[in-house]
């Protein structure tokens, strides 16, 4: 009689092998299942996980987790926006390159905008020399009457009221050579004053003691090397004490017929402002600007420019608004650009006001302007 198993509860005794071959399957087939439970282990993780995910009303682990599977594809979802966004925020860039046009067409219809959006920097040299002989001629219908601002009846008087104008106004010269002329009238006289003497009437011109000794000096120069007659030619008055390359070409322009250019601290200023050169030595804008024009335009030019300078093209409030060459220059808008407050900032006959010259030409007269008072008439 076998011994009762475990399914029937009875072993018999000639089947050791049996059940030690059944303890090495159960064996066996508890490492096969121990596999199976972490299997079965995982799925449910698995389910709750995917039952999150459906299920509106998740648990609070699966809320946590949901946005760190969203994160990602809302950080990606963020250069989208940026990067459709930028074409949107770039376009106002041109805005911004056309500041100019729109002051311009602010006061002086739309004319300047189409002159100021074509900026010279990339303007060609055939370009540039049309565009300068063009603003002289529209100068010269402006200021039909440009003349030397400075008094004079002869070569002299002329090189010594030049060598005056450094640092004060031609009319604060004209005011004060009329003295001068009528107590020292030739390069003689003036050669033996008496230097205090002198720099008593030259007092109100400013810097008195240094002029007086340059007009002094030139005038022994002019006695003494040219027989008292001031020379016609460059290398000759550039020697005499106080005169440079600006005062020998007024003389010889206005003296003597003979072109020049002044270049003046207004003349510098403008043709800075009009882009015809960027140079700063009174020499190199001599032979910049000398370069756009025929030779026998200079003299007439530097009237028309030192002019324009002195009436409405002003160092520090340009009347832009007043301008009649706007539509040419590329520096509108730096100065008043409203039509009525810049007609405020015009000067002389412009102004309705005097000009600078005691005995002005009769076509100066015959244009409107007037006269300027003597010194102490106020």
């Amino acid at each position: 009689m076998g011994e009762q198993g475990s399914d029937g509860g009875r072993k018999t005794a000639g089947a050791p092998r049996t059940a030690a071959a059944g303890t090495g399957a159960s064996a066996a087939s508890a490492k096969k299942a121990a596999p199976s439970k972490k299997a079965a282990a995982r799925k449910p993780a698995a389910a709750k996980k995917a039952a999150a995910e459906k299920t509106p009303g998740a648990t609070k682990p699966a809320a946590k987790k949901a946005p760190a599977k969203k994160t990602p594809s809302a950080k990606k979802a963020a250069p989208a926006k940026k990067a459709s966004s930028a074409p949107l925020r770039k376009a106002p860039a041109p805005r911004k390159q056309v500041v100019a046009p729109k002051k311009a067409t602010a006061s002086v219809s739309a004319a300047p905008a189409k002159t100021v959006a074509a900026h010279p920097q990339g303007e060609s040299r055939t370009a540039l020399v049309r565009r300068a002989r063009r603003i002289n001629r529209e100068l010269a219908e402006v200021y039909p009457y440009a003349h030397p601002e400075l008094d004079f009846e002869n070569p002299f008087q002329l090189v010594v009221a030049t060598v005056l104008s450094a640092q004060t106004t031609d009319l604060r010269v004209n005011q004060t050579t009329p003295a001068l002329f009528a107590k020292y009238p030739t390069p003689e006289d003036l050669a033996a004053a008496n230097p205090e003497e002198v720099e008593e009437i030259l007092r109100p011109t400013g810097f008195f003691r240094a002029k007086t000794k340059s007009v002094i000096g030139l005038s022994k120069a002019l006695v003494e090397q040219f027989g008292g007659e001031v020379p016609g030619r460059l290398e000759d008055l550039v020697k005499l004490p106080g005169v440079g390359r600006k005062t020998a070409f007024v003389v010889l322009g206005n003296a003597f017929g003979r072109p020049g250019i002044t270049v003046d601290t207004h003349f510098q200023r403008l043709v800075r402002r009009w882009k015809w050169t960027d140079e700063t030595d009174p020499d190199k804008i001599e032979a910049a600007v000398g370069a756009l024009f025929p030779k026998s335009d200079w003299t007439d030019l530097s009237h028309h420019v030192i002019w324009h300078g002195r009436r409405i093209c002003h160092a520090r409030k340009p009347a832009c608004g007043a301008c009649p060459i706007a539509p040419l220059c590329p520096a509108y808008g730096e100065g008043e650009t409203d039509p009525e407050k810049a007609k405020k900032l015009l000067k002389y006959e412009k102004a309705g006001q005097p000009g600078q010259r005691l005995r002005p030409p009769q076509a100066y007269l015959d244009a409107g302007g007037r006269a300027a008072p003597p010194l102490g008439a106020g």
